[in-house]
């Protein structure tokens, strides 16, 4: 199958090819005929598959018509742009990204797209939305301060998208997802996007969806067939000393490596740089700026490792990233996945390193459980792990937040959320897709 084949206007298929998109990945080639056929979307699809594009290529597609109906109507009124489509992401980083690809699928069509996230000023985004849009990318909790302030008009939108719906509910956005809901008109197209299939997943798709089409183009929660994967055992403090040996002798130029907390990031990005190897940390606590410059740097070669918490688990794409490592392993066994997914995107190859001590051993027999294969060993002369150390259970770096009801804490709504590591213990009650 082609994206020709697809029944994609001229414009949209001269984008994607100057972005050298050949032919569309197994989720493209489902969702797609799905969504232009204007029916409500349920789709499972693991990190890099390009659904992004599986959304966004339709959507484009559909406004294109509806423009052009509009256009023909002799009584056509020209005014403020309706919004048409709004994409709701949990992370900025993940907005982000989103509304970076749709700019290059639309770049040759008349079309606004906007991206509205916390944790930056809200005026800018006021002074856009004056201006008329027609797509709209946000996060929940900056949405609803923007509708509150009557800024955004949500009752002419004809197609919603979730996207990673499930890190929505960890970060306990569930209630701000209904909120967005109610304020929508009843007749429009819905289109969810998942990692996982959970109980709570259904539950919230049953309250959303109309009749929708099914698509799962990988088996849930498994890792990509691209990603060769390895665990390396050490002694929790050795592993700093031997990140530094294995970005050294094996001359990693690009590497993005993994914490489970804030301060540790910061810890590791400062430990690396003194031992020659420069970093930068990007986490929740991080000015959106600085996140920014971070990733830039990051991607553009600045720097050689950036240091994450798992609010960069997802959103992050980065072209050939050749390495990810686990410095510390994920608190939920899913949360993996996601990380390692980071490489080995759009059917190039990588490597995703786990730095394991004691401590961690449940958390990696979980996550092979999940994954159903025992990941093979790696061993470095010099860093054998010392049997005398007795393992220590591990501190939760956070828990779920109830959230807070809005009013005067409205405008910290998004970045209260936005954090790291709110993880809900419902993610380990999965049932079988079938």
């Amino acid at each position: 199958m082609s994206f020709d084949s697809l029944g994609l206007d001229a414009e949209i298929l001269k984008a994607i090819q100057e972005q050298n998109y050949t032919d569309p990945t197994p989720i493209q080639q489902q969702a797609i005929p799905v969504i232009l056929s204007g029916k409500d979307l349920m789709a499972s699809a693991q990190t890099g598959t390009g659904k992004t594009a599986g959304f966004g290529l339709p959507i484009l597609q559909k406004w294109g018509e509806q423009q052009a109906q509009a256009t023909n109507k002799p009584d056509a009124k020209k005014g403020k742009r309706p919004l048409y489509a709004l994409i709701l992401a949990p992370t900025r980083e993940l907005a982000a990204q989103i509304g970076e690809n749709i700019r290059e699928y639309s770049r040759y069509l008349p079309i606004r797209s906007l991206v509205v996230f916390g944790g930056v000023s809200i005026n800018p985004q006021l002074m856009k939305l004056r201006g008329g849009v027609d797509i709209l990318i946000a996060t929940p909790g900056r949405l609803l301060d923007l509708v509150q302030q009557n800024a955004v008009d949500l009752s002419t939108i004809k197609m919603l998208v979730l996207d990673e719906a499930d890190r929505m509910l960890d970060m306990g956005f569930i209630h701000d997802i209904r909120r967005v809901i109610a304020k929508l008109p009843k007749k429009r197209q819905n289109l969810m996007f998942s990692a996982t299939f959970s109980d709570e997943i259904k539950v919230l798709a049953q309250s959303i969806l109309h009749a929708p089409e099914l698509v799962a183009v990988a088996k849930t929660n498994s890792a990509s067939e691209q990603i060769t994967q390895y665990v390396h055992r050490v002694d929790k403090r050795r592993k700093r000393e031997l990140l530094s040996y294995l970005i050294g002798k094996n001359q990693w130029q690009q590497v993005l490596v993994f914490t489970r907390t804030k301060y540790g990031a910061n810890h590791l990005a400062e430990q690396l740089t003194k031992d020659g190897i420069k970093a930068s940390a990007i986490h929740g606590n991080k000015s959106q700026g600085a996140r920014t410059k971070a990733l830039a740097d990051f991607k553009s070669g600045q720097i050689r490792a950036l240091v994450a918490t798992d609010i960069a688990a997802r959103g992050l794409d980065i072209e050939l990233l050749p390495y990810v490592v686990n410095y510390e392993l994920p608190q939920v066994a899913e949360d993996y996945v996601h990380r390692i997914g980071r490489t080995g995107r759009a059917q190039n190859e990588g490597k995703a390193i786990s730095l394991v001590c004691i401590d961690e051993l449940p958390q990696l027999k979980a996550i092979e459980k999940l994954i159903k294969k025992t990941i093979p060993e790696l061993t470095t002369q010099g860093f054998e792990v010392d049997p005398k150390i007795k393992a220590e259970p591990i501190k939760k770096s956070s828990q779920r937040r109830a959230p807070p009801k809005r009013g005067s804490a409205s405008s910290n709504r998004s970045s209260q959320f936005n954090q790291d590591g709110v993880k809900s213990s419902s993610r380990h009650n999965h049932t079988k897709n079938k």
